[in-house]
């Protein structure tokens, strides 16, 4: 079924759209779960937490990415219980891919910060439409899906060791456009 037909499923309050979204996207949505939790049990409640917001959300909205759309609620959702469960604690699986950011995107802890974040947001968006896919693919499958360097290597095709360098160097790119950009000193 294509996304518009589930979309319209979700406007008619038909409970077909939360079976077809299931079946659609569902293994996606549970992907970018198990990437940052890795508790089973936590990773299905968070996907069906995911389908009662998307079921929520539409209507009013009428996402153009139906799946995109589902993964980033997921993905929020997701990082709630992840903060939640890890207060005390780290999770060195989804800790080691933000601290490979944390020297390039600068801390947000100020008054301002929402405002900033969605600055930095819109300012990582450019510098990411300003990479090749590949370069595009390997940093939001790690960054913001949080797969491991291993299984993008796999997908790619490539060395691990080899896309631990290129994303090193995307690190090293995201900071100079920064700079460049006046967002980090």
């Amino acid at each position: 079924m294509k996304d518009h037909e589930i979309i319209d499923l979700f406007f008619e309050r038909s409970e077909q759209a939360i079976t077809e979204l299931t079946a659609k996207y569902g293994a996606a949505i549970r992907k970018v779960a198990s990437n940052i939790l890795r508790d089973p049990q936590d990773v299905e409640e968070c996907a069906n937490d995911t389908y009662l917001q998307v079921w929520n959300r539409i209507p009013p909205q009428r996402p153009q990415y139906l799946g995109a759309y589902s993964c980033r609620i997921a993905r929020n959702i997701c990082l709630n219980r992840y903060h939640a469960n890890t207060a005390e604690k780290r999770n060195s699986y989804y800790d080691a891919a933000l601290e490979e950011l944390e020297e390039t995107i600068p801390a947000l802890n100020t008054v301002e910060s929402e405002y900033d974040a969605k600055e930095l947001a819109a300012y990582i968006n450019r510098f990411l439409k300003e990479l090749s896919y590949d370069d595009r693919y390997l940093f939001v499958r790690r960054y913001w899906y949080a797969d491991s360097v291993s299984r993008i290597a796999g997908n790619m095709g490539i060395q691990p060791h080899a896309a631990s360098v290129r994303l090193f160097r995307l690190r090293e790119k995201l900071q100079a456009f920064l700079q460049k950009e006046g967002m980090i000193a």
